[in-house]
């Protein structure tokens, strides 16, 4: 990802909340993103209604962890813009 572009990112990330300690390089800061675990934190800042699936924290680089994350993400996402329960 050029430069640029991945600054940008950056900054839109960075308006919902702290993301990374600043000693960190770009590959961690990607990977902080791509874990869903942050991803579904600014989910529940757009949309706070409490849903029934926990987000693995503790990734630690495992695929299938970081599916279900996404998958957790995908499914907010889709009740969020589809007026799900209590929308």
């Amino acid at each position: 990802m050029g430069d640029a572009k991945w600054e940008r990112e950056q900054a839109g990330v960075k308006t919902f909340g702290s993301f990374g300690s600043g000693d960190q390089d770009d590959l961690t800061l990607y990977m902080d993103l791509v874990d869903g675990i942050f991803l579904n934190q600014i989910m529940l800042q757009i949309d706070p209604r409490p849903t029934n699936q926990r987000i693995n924290r503790h990734v630690n680089n495992d695929v299938n962890l970081r599916i279900q994350n996404l998958t957790i993400l995908v499914r907010s996402i889709k009740t969020y813009y589809q007026g799900g329960p209590l929308h």
